[in-house]
């Protein structure tokens, strides 16, 4: 993601540094007219907008608050894009205004395709809407969503912690209907009934939803193949999810049910495939891997 997203931003006219912990993933990058930095001290020396497109919150803290980087923070704007919890976005905000940097949180809706389109959803979390005129972040942070999001796919939501709250609900549902999709779909291949009048009257229904039919045919194939989105990070997801619902009084057990089948997925060899072989754990829990595990 944070290929095309550099990608994107080049061909819209802003001037790029990446850096990534696996060179290999920036070896293209100079194509596009993006230079490589060798170091994130460099990246944070050489940009006045830190965009973060990174796993976890515990890499974020790894890669920006240490002590190499985190005294180039000063004056600096950390733009937050990867899927992390509330709480977590939150603190980090605390860390960067502490260290003289400001933080927006603009987690993502969409994949890779929808990055180098400019087609993504985005969430904002932020003390002021970025698009107002008025907002600090009009200058800096405005420009960038614009070119990665169409104006009306761009949400405020409010402060920090919002917008991080509905990207995880809305991975959330990415897990919850996919372990529900496959335990129909797993049902209506054993009773023998034909696969294409279920998902015709399906699709005729308000129960239908188009990501069915985006992982329909890996499902039916068992073959997932390389993803855009892997199953370990969805993994991570319905964790982090389970751990603030918790936190906020909700009941967990459909939760805890969902981390369990994902935890399956993982552990047949196939985190790194499309979160659709979730199917793998659902509709064959008695092998011990897919018949086409990727690696």
């Amino acid at each position: 993601m944070g290929n095309k997203i550099a990608r994107r931003l080049a061909s819209q006219g802003a001037h790029v540094s990446a850096w990534n912990r696996s060179a290999d993933k920036t070896a293209s990058l100079p194509e596009a007219g993006i230079s490589v930095a060798g170091s994130v001290a460099a990246a944070a020396t050489a940009s006045d907008v830190l965009l973060l497109t990174l796993s976890d919150a515990a890499t974020i803290r790894e890669t920006i608050l240490c002590d190499a980087v985190r005294p180039l923070l000063k004056g600096k704007t950390v733009l937050q894009m990867g899927t992390i919890g509330p709480k977590e976005s939150a603190a980090l905000a605390a860390d960067i205004l502490a260290a003289g940097g400001s933080y927006v949180e603009a987690p993502v809706l969409g994949s890779q395709p929808e990055a180098e389109k400019g087609t993504l959803l985005v969430m904002v979390g932020a003390e002021a809407d970025p698009r107002e005129p008025g907002s600090p972040h009009h200058d800096t942070v405005w420009p960038l969503l614009r070119a990665l999001g169409q104006e009306s796919n761009i949400h405020f939501i409010g402060p920090v912690g919002t917008g991080a709250a509905v990207k995880l609900a809305l991975n959330q549902l990415i897990a919850s209907l996919t372990v529900g999709f496959s335990t129909s779909l797993g049902l209506v291949q054993r009773s023998g009934a034909d696969v294409d009048k279920f998902m015709s009257i399906l699709r005729a229904s308000a129960l239908y939803a188009p990501t069915y039919d985006k992982k329909l045919q890996k499902m039916l194939d068992r073959d997932y193949g390389a993803a855009n989105f892997p199953t370990k990070h969805l993994l991570k997801d319905v964790r982090l999810f389970e751990m603030e619902a918790a936190a906020a009084g909700l009941d967990t057990r459909l939760l805890a049910a969902l981390k369990g089948v994902v935890q399956d997925t993982v552990d047949r060899g196939l985190a790194n495939t499309d979160y659709s072989a979730v199917f793998d754990a659902v509709a064959h829990p008695g092998e011990q891997q897919a018949t086409k595990p990727q690696q």
